[in-house]
């Protein structure tokens, strides 16, 4: 059994490829051995601005788009409950075989803009914010410099792995 990406698309400024859905599959897999997640589901949904913007403000009181939101199903690695999106129930920390791990909202307008601003493939860049979100479904966050580092260096080793370098 391994990580299973189930996706869709709600924009249509960018088209989403297979290959771009196989690129992903692969990201899931890297980040799932790094961080010792063998099993699991985590849906993906590519939005527009005004979807992800009413999302942000919904669920994190920002009323601004943001570029990814993760939507964890589980308790953190701390303990304190993260937002549950899409259902009512709460599950344990403990993970089920074939269990949901999150879900993960990327903003294509958002991923598109700022690969025009770093100089980078939109398709790097809607890698770097998908495995970000994994990272969130499990717990990590960046709220200093020492936690926004160790995230960093995990999403950048897992795309330097599957070749998308800056």
């Amino acid at each position: 059994m391994s990580l299973q990406l189930a996706w869709e698309n709600e924009q249509t400024e960018y088209e989403i490829t297979g290959e771009l859905i196989s690129l992903l599959e692969q990201i899931l897999q890297k980040a799932g051995e790094q961080e010792a997640v063998q099993e699991g589901e985590v849906a993906l949904t590519f939005v527009d601005d005004e979807t992800i913007h009413q999302l942000n403000k919904e669920y994190r009181n920002i009323d601004r788009p943001t570029d990814v939101l993760s939507f964890a199903m589980h308790e953190s690695l701390d303990d304190e409950m993260e937002i549950n999106y899409g259902t009512d129930q709460i599950a344990g920390s403990e993970q089920l075989p074939g269990d949901m791990l999150g879900d993960i909202i990327i903003s294509i307008p958002r991923a598109i803009a700022q690969s025009e601003d770093y100089g980078h493939s939109v398709e790097r860049e809607i890698g770097f914010l998908f495995v970000h979100g994994f990272l969130h479904l499990l717990g990590y966050d960046h709220q200093d410099d020492a936690s926004e580092a160790e995230m960093m260096g995990k999403q950048e080793a897992v795309l330097e792995q599957i070749g998308l370098t800056r």
